[in-house]
C-alpha cells in the first residue's frame, strides 16, 4: 500500500496545451498510482496555471526509472549549459 507523496514548486515557464501556449506557475510532483502508464505507481507531475482552469494543465506519468533518467539528464544539460558559459552559475539567463 502506498500513500500519495505530493510537493509543490512554484515556477516559471510556459506549456502547451490544447488551445495553445500558456504561462506555468507551478509543478505539482507526485508519487501514486497512475492513471494512464502501465505501472502500479509512477512519479506525476502536473505542470499548471490555476488562474486558467484546468485546460492549462500538461500531465506527465512516468516511470521511476525515466523519471530518475529525467532528472540525471536535466542536471548534464544545465551543468553543461554553465560551463559553456550559457548559464549563469546558481542563475539563469
Amino acid at each position: 500500500m502506498c500513500t500519495m507523496i505530493c510537493h509543490k514548486a512554484f515556477i516559471s515557464g510556459s506549456g502547451k496545451g490544447r488551445e495553445g501556449w500558456f504561462p506555468l506557475q507551478q509543478a505539482n510532483v507526485s508519487y501514486d498510482h497512475p492513471f494512464s502508464l502501465p505501472d502500479e505507481h509512477a512519479l506525476n507531475i502536473d505542470f499548471v496555471n490555476e488562474a486558467k482552469g484546468p485546460g492549462a494543465r500538461v500531465a506527465v506519468e512516468l516511470s521511476v526509472e525515466a523519471a530518475r533518467s529525467l532528472v540525471a539528464t536535466i542536471q548534464a544539460v544545465l551543468a553543461e549549459a554553465e560551463a559553456g558559459g550559457h548559464l549563469e552559475p546558481g542563475g539563469h539567463r
